[in-house]
């Protein structure tokens, strides 16, 4: 059931955080205007780093075979990620030679959201209703449900113990006849569930714990007995095992329960209860691999461009160079427009709440500050839009002249077209070419 909370905010009170969001708006200009300008030298300075990497790029047909020809060369080469090495998770006893070994911890928790909605009185008082709601939910740490609003779910959550999460990672990869730097290992992501097969004297111990916990929390010593009543729970929230993990190392205890991947604590792996936790064991096996990186003896190092920025990439699979550095300049150009859109969007928000004083005075009526505020938006949005494009353009004619100049040309045309009557213009040179064109009548005959 929906928990409400209605507060009330008084004209005075509104007016004064109207004049804080006047010196936000400043200062969220300020910052996207920084955004924008570092933005468009980091695309620059990231394309010319490219261009230098892949024309310095050779292939290395061979990498199983160390060759002194490619001694500090950028090379391309595909081989196989291996390692010997033996990863322990001394917690729970479970070795695996991987290159790297994953614990995952989650845990099931009640979880507030809320959702307000605020509406503007006579007079400029502004009432806002925020609705709590509340759900369970497999998350990443324990919530504190002293926090939240119902009290009917306050002190709801508690867990039958805590883990931390893990990633332990190989030291020594080799990769043909090289060793990969740690870099290049963090980058490698053929990820796989681990079969447990946690000793069963750890098991009990584990069991005997976690029913101390549950018997001390619920106040009843057996699984039987339970102080909740039932709730329905959704697929999206049980335990999955994955498809290709057999059964056979299947164990249940009364509180703890081992299947595939997963350890389970809790009475009932596919009815989670609030408290329950599971841990997650993944690994990361040896795998085909293609790597971009600078030869340095028997490893590698990121290559140094000429405008003193690094590369190096780790690519699952077979890779080509083309391939490669296609995917790089379209991950550039990608964020470069992201970063764009969200400069130009911060520029707009920050330009509204330059004029949020003038609409908070006219919430004294508020059929009129709607109106205002509606019209702010529009000349907002084209300011908006229009200081971006010059931001943009003076950044380009300082890093790239050619194209920054054509930028500022648009800009002006969008200035003249909405500041100075440019849409008349256009549209009565239109009409007169239409003119133009037409053809003279047929005398009569």
């Amino acid at each position: 059931m929906a928990y409400t909370e209605k507060t009330t905010t008084g004209y005075g009170t509104r007016v004064g955080n109207s004049l804080k969001a006047v010196l936000m708006g400043f200062v969220l200009i300020i910052g996207a205007t920084i955004l924008l300008w570092w933005n468009e030298g980091r695309a620059v300075k990231t394309a010319d780093m490219l261009e230098d990497a892949q024309g310095a790029c050779v292939e290395m047909p061979n990498p199983d075979k160390k060759s002194a020809e490619f001694e500090g060369e950028l090379v391309c080469a595909t081989a196989m990620a291996n390692t010997d090495e033996t990863l322990t998770d001394t917690q729970f006893g479970i070795s695996e030679n991987a290159i790297s070994l994953t614990r995952k911890v989650e845990y099931f928790q009640w979880v507030e959201h809320s959702e307000s909605k605020s509406e503007d009185k006579l007079g400029g008082k502004q009432e806002t209703t925020t609705t709590y709601t509340y759900s369970q939910e497999w998350v990443s740490s324990p919530v504190n449900s002293g926090d939240f609003k119902d009290p009917a779910y306050q002190g709801k959550n508690y867990t039958w113990t805590t883990v931390d999460n893990q990633d332990l990672w190989a030291e020594n990869v080799t990769f043909g006849a090289y060793v990969l730097n740690e870099s290049l290992i963090h980058s490698i992501s053929s990820t796989e569930a681990v079969e447990l097969n946690i000793n069963e004297q750890m098991l009990a111990s584990m069991d005997k714990s976690i029913a101390d916990t549950y018997a001390r929390i619920k106040g009843v010593p057996t699984a039987a007995a339970q102080t909740e009543p039932s709730v329905a729970i959704a697929d999206s929230v049980k335990t999955a095992l994955p498809d290709s993990i057999a059964q056979d190392n299947k164990v249940d205890l009364e509180y703890v329960h081992q299947a595939g991947n997963v350890l389970y604590y809790g009475r009932t792996m596919n009815a989670p209860e609030i408290g329950d936790v599971r841990i997650t064991f993944e690994k990361t096996v040896p795998a085909k691999v293609t790597v971009v990186s600078q030869v340095e003896g028997n490893t590698f190092k990121p290559f140094v461009a000429k405008n003193k920025k690094k590369f190096e990439t780790l690519r699952m699979g077979k890779k080509t160079i083309d391939e490669i550095f296609e995917e790089e300049n379209e991950a550039n150009s990608m964020w470069t427009w992201i970063l764009r859109i969200v400069g130009t969007l911060l520029v707009i928000s920050g330009i509204k709440s330059l004029f949020s004083f003038v609409e908070t005075l006219l919430k004294v009526v508020p059929f009129l500050s709607s109106i205002f505020a509606f019209g702010v938006g529009i000349i907002a949005t084209i300011i908006g839009i229009v200081y971006s494009l010059i931001i943009i353009a003076l950044a380009w004619i300082f890093y790239r002249p050619v194209l920054g100049i054509i930028l500022l040309l648009i800009a002006g045309f969008l200035v003249w077209v909405f500041a100075f009557n440019g849409k008349k213009k256009l549209a009565e040179l239109a009409n007169k070419n239409k003119g133009n064109a037409e053809p003279e009548a047929a005398p009569a005959e």
